[in-house]
């Protein structure tokens, strides 16, 4: 459990650990060089490196929390991947499903799997899920998430590497655009961002601009056209 500086949530909680690269927005991965960082540390959870572990001590944690929280779920993982068991990912939605006071954003790559398996679960409406979208080549994955039976369903179009032209963001209820950042951030061109925004007014959906990124994403800022777009579903709670 982390206070978070990601701006569209409020902390992170990670029962697993651990991923493997699977698409171009994986390139230069924020929690692969942050775990290398934790691993140095001597943090005992990131012994194993980036290997994908199970956290069972984890579980417990949302039930000492005393107030409602909004959790971005696996930042340093994806509860999809397919060397996370399904038996741990049920026990990952039993504890949101028994805490609904907090609400829990889960957000993949892996869209085929949660595709496969989203009807094992029990949505509440506490569980957002969203699926990262950062290039045409992976647009399939909004169907997948289309189809899942989750109440709140959400994209995170970050890093943006390309356009996303006419999208179908029929029950999709928010979008998050963003650009890379790091030291060998890819650039992000200001018109696939006005256009996703675009869109999202268009199809009545919540649209959230996160950063420009860059190798100073803080000097960059998050004014796009002049405002700030922080724009959110309704919280469950």
């Amino acid at each position: 459990m982390a206070q978070s500086s990601i701006e569209w949530t409020e902390m992170t909680w990670n029962p697993t650990t651990g991923c493997s690269k699977i698409s171009a927005g994986c390139k230069y991965c924020y929690a692969e060089v942050m775990t290398r960082r934790l691993q140095a540390m001597g943090i005992d959870k990131y012994k194993d490196g980036f290997a994908v572990r199970m956290h069972e001590d984890a579980l417990d944690i949302p039930y000492t929390w005393k107030k409602p929280k909004v959790v971005f779920v696996n930042s340093m993982s994806d509860l999809f991947h397919p060397e996370v068991p399904v038996e741990f990912i049920h026990k990952v939605f039993a504890v949101m499903n028994d805490t609904p006071q907090h609400t829990y954003q889960v957000l993949t790559k892996r869209s085929e799997r949660l595709n496969e398996l989203h009807h094992l679960f029990n949505w509440t409406s506490n569980i957002w899920m969203g699926v990262s979208v950062e290039n045409e080549k992976v647009i399939h994955r909004i169907d997948d998430l289309r189809n899942t039976s989750a109440m709140i369903k959400f994209l995170s179009c970050e890093p943006l590497i390309g356009p996303l032209e006419n999208m179908n963001l029929q029950n999709i209820d928010w979008v998050i655009s963003g650009g890379e950042s790091g030291r060998k951030a890819r650039p992000m061109a200001e018109a696939w961002v006005v256009d996703i925004m675009q869109q999202c007014q268009e199809q009545n959906v919540s649209f959230f601009f996160k950063q420009w990124g860059g190798t100073n994403k803080k000097k960059a800022g998050r004014i796009l056209g002049g405002k700030t777009y922080d724009e959110m579903p309704l919280l469950a709670v």
